[in-house]
């Protein structure tokens, strides 16, 4: 079994200099620790794969695609592959537990070579 206890998650997240840190990987799974300080900017470009959000703590907005919503504390939000998504207007340090399924950059190559997820190369 592995468990991980947030406030070791977020000591290893400052002192990496990161916003975020990946501390689950396997082939079908990847979860990591996001957090953005309040009055800060979300540098994240879309993803290959599926991802789920759980807001930890704070508040903000997320904007997906066209829809945009205020999040916080116990705040789940589905972005589905490729799609445009930010958060914005953090009033509050964000802190977010991400997982991505399948795990994150997973599907890349398919993308780079051009196929959608999982296609076989032609």
């Amino acid at each position: 079994m592995d468990a991980f206890e947030l406030g070791d998650l977020r000591a290893t997240l400052a002192a990496s200099g990161r916003l975020y840190h990946e501390f689950i990987r396997t082939h079908d799974l990847s979860v990591g620790l996001y957090v953005l300080p309040a009055g800060g900017t979300d540098p994240q470009s879309p993803h290959t794969e599926d991802e789920v959000y759980h807001v930890v703590s704070g508040r903000a907005q997320i904007k997906v695609g066209s829809e945009d919503r205020p999040v916080q504390a116990g705040s789940v939000v589905f972005v589905g592959a490729d799609a445009e998504h930010r958060f914005h207007h953090i009033e509050e340090d964000l802190v977010v537990l991400v997982m991505f399924g399948p795990a994150e950059y997973t599907h890349r190559a398919d993308h780079q070579g051009g196929r959608p997820h999982g296609a076989a190369a032609g």
